[in-house]
């Protein structure tokens, strides 16, 4: 029972900051934090991958919903949620033991920085291609994803240090 409070408080605190106060964030045009991608990404690894892929579509509709977006962020979060498992089992090494629990304390910053650019960048990529749908702008667009993707990044991590510490 516990840990479902643990995840739903989770899932509003992230959800709220991004559309109060990250979706009002944007440099110029070129960087858009998204961190609520993190819930994704901190699911426990244990997690059956129906119920990622539920969780993934249920954040990014919330988003959508709040954001006005017409199920970008949704389609984006579920492809994140797809990606997750095999991403995890890339970064992983096998003989570790591994914790359920996919956080920079229990892994450490090198596997968790590795773990969050994969994800993150491959999340931003997928959504701001998708958001424009075009090959038109090419070079802007994946710009404007790999700015955003650092930036995401760097909060995302610093997050780690300031609140989810488990």
């Amino acid at each position: 029972m516990r840990i479902w409070i643990k995840y739903s408080v989770m899932f509003l605190s992230l959800l709220l900051v991004q559309v109060l106060l990250l979706n009002y964030i944007q440099f110029n045009g070129y960087i858009n934090p998204y961190i609520y991608i993190l819930f994704i990404m901190l699911l426990p690894i244990s997690t059956p991958r129906d119920i990622l892929l539920l969780l993934g579509f249920l954040m990014g509709l919330s988003v959508d919903i709040f954001s006005d977006t017409l199920g970008i962020h949704a389609a984006s979060a579920v492809f994140l949620a797809f990606l997750r498992p095999y991403v995890i089992d890339l970064i992983s090494a096998r003989e570790t033991d591994k914790s359920n629990y996919p956080g920079l304390k229990q892994y450490g910053f090198r596997w968790f920085l590795y773990y969050t650019v994969f994800l993150v960048v491959a999340h931003h990529l997928f959504f701001f291609y998708l958001e424009v749908f075009t090959l038109k702008g090419f070079i802007y667009t994946f710009f404007r994803s790999i700015l955003s993707s650092v930036f995401s990044i760097f909060i995302i991590v610093l997050s780690q240090y300031l609140v989810f510490s488990e």
